[in-house]
């Protein structure tokens, strides 16, 4: 029998709840502004908190940004999964994967989209992340080792370090591309055709 989760309650349910304001302040005042200008003043009033408590939720404005990719990580994670349990081919699943990472800039707008792409190579990012815990690198790992199996690919390095450089890829490809959307389909075309040109079976 699954274990039920009671929903917080009092003081913890307040907590949750306001953390939610300073979150939802801090994301609307990054889409406007880009991380760097955000002002933590006009966040923390939006909120209706105090500036203390923004930095009780979040030490950093950075930590926004962390949570930002983690939310986004898991929206992905779950369409992709949803198009993974149709048939479908290798390239066919690598290019969904790419739609599904080039879409984050519509849904956040500009400004947060390039600074959320920066946080992937930020070198401030926490010495003890795990990439192996990120579900969308999971995923496009399986789609690799899966395409192998069936003899669709063939793989000279682990899946794992096959997907964490698939992505990489995709991340820095987007974050050079953000102000130039027909050259942008162009670059990720050719993205595609070269990693699927590399996991040809020879």
């Amino acid at each position: 029998m699954s274990e039920i989760r009671e929903k917080p309650r009092g003081r913890a349910a307040q907590r949750l709840e306001t953390r939610q304001r300073v979150f939802d302040a801090a994301v609307a005042e990054f889409r406007r502004t880009g991380m760097a200008d955000a002002d933590i003043g006009a966040i923390v009033k939006a909120a209706g908190v105090a500036r203390g408590t923004f930095y009780f939720h979040f030490p950093t404005k950075e930590h926004v940004l962390l949570e930002v990719e983690d939310q986004e990580e898991v929206r992905i994670a779950r369409a992709l999964t949803r198009f993974l349990s149709t048939p479908h081919s290798l390239p066919a699943a690598l290019a969904e994967t790419i739609r599904l990472v080039a879409a984050l800039e519509q849904r956040l707008g500009t400004l947060l989209f390039k600074d959320l792409l920066a946080v992937h190579f930020s070198p401030t990012r926490p010495l003890t992340e795990e990439w192996r815990e990120h579900s969308v690198i999971i995923l496009v790992a399986g789609i690799i080792e899966r395409a192998h199996a069936d003899g669709e690919a063939q793989i000279e390095v682990d899946p794992f370090h096959s997907a964490v450089f698939f992505l990489l890829g995709l991340y820095g490809l987007l974050s050079t591309t953000t102000a130039a959307e027909h050259l942008r389909r162009q670059v990720l075309d050719s993205y595609l055709t070269t990693v699927l040109r590399s996991l040809e079976p020879r």
